[in-house]
């Protein structure tokens, strides 16, 4: 019997999603292969649904209570009170959303300025590598946080938007640097020189050919950028130079300084949450990049 090609059964509608969902699925195991790794994504997912789930069912208590000002901690309000007798626990809820949004939104607007830059540098080299590698060196010696101060003092931050460009624009050179030396050493193989051959195009050779086998340098740098923008935000917000609008951890501390809140000996919890909010958000990011390189490295998993 002659099978014609309308006998033969296409592919599955689902066959894709399952392909998808098995890639996940293997990542997550090599993730939970290492202990730091595990913690680091137990850590990452608990803030997840801390600041995305948990405030549409805590409500954010914005009550003044003057009898509840530094009450300790219960099992009903977990870091006490505040200054104005407003629940602890609700703010580090509903504190944490704009935050870690802001240091991820940072962190992809400096990484795709680092890595286009880099990249295009070590593909074209000659006097356009020499430029940028000029522009980058010169940007490098210039410390981050004070101009970042300085330029949050001249620039209206009218909002996350604004926010966003001035810490990612701030970002990009460290990453510059180190993306151009990888592509110094990838642009040497053969598959770059096929393209070279076909002539392709720069474009096509940096975006197809260059950029794919640096995914997981780029991964691990994006989760460590996330951290410094948080740090830098946290500090921006701190020193009164963005809009003090809403509620975050940066904002709490900001105002666990002016009213006092250091002087007070019962304000233990109410500056430690947001303090260890921060800290350990940090520590899961860092312990879930360990994780990450050994999911890209094989031969770090032994």
């Amino acid at each position: 019997m002659t099978t014609t090609t309308a006998d033969v059964p296409g592919p599955s509608p689902l066959s894709a999603p399952l392909s998808v969902l098995g890639t996940i699925w293997a990542t997550l195991r090599l993730l939970a292969r290492n202990r730091v790794s595990l913690i680091g994504m137990i850590g990452v997912s608990f803030y997840l649904i801390l600041v995305f789930v948990l405030p549409y069912i805590i409500p954010l208590d914005d009550t003044v209570k003057v009898d509840l000002i530094y009450a300790p901690p219960s099992l009903t309000h977990p870091f006490g009170f505040d200054s104005q007798g407003k629940d602890v626990f609700s703010q580090i809820v509903h504190g944490g959303r704009e935050l870690i949004a802001v240091a991820v939104g940072a962190a992809v607007v400096s990484t795709l300025v680092g890595t286009a830059l880099g990249g295009f540098s070590g593909v074209l080299g000659g006097k356009v590598d020499s430029s940028l590698m000029l522009l980058t060196d010169v940007w490098l010696t210039i410390p981050q946080l004070p101009l970042l101060i300085v330029m949050a003092a001249f620039i209206r931050v009218s909002g996350p938007a604004t926010l966003i460009l001035i810490i990612g624009l701030l970002s990009w050179a460290s990453l510059t640097r180190a993306v151009r030396a990888q592509v110094l050493s990838i642009k040497e193989r053969d598959f770059v020189e096929a393209a070279r051959v076909l002539d392709l195009g720069t474009t096509h050779i940096v975006t197809r050919e260059v950029l794919p086998n640096m995914v997981s340098y780029l991964t691990i740098n994006f989760i460590l950028a996330i951290t410094s923008a948080m740090y830098f935000q946290t500090a921006l917000v701190f020193l009164g130079l963005v809009p003090l609008a809403g509620t975050n951890w940066g904002i709490m501390l900001r105002f666990a300084y002016t009213r006092g809140a250091i002087f007070a000996r019962d304000s233990f919890w109410y500056i430690m949450a947001p303090v260890l909010a921060i800290s350990f958000f940090q520590l899961s990011l860092v312990a879930l990049e360990r994780g990450v390189a050994e999911v890209f490295n094989p031969r770090l998993r032994s």
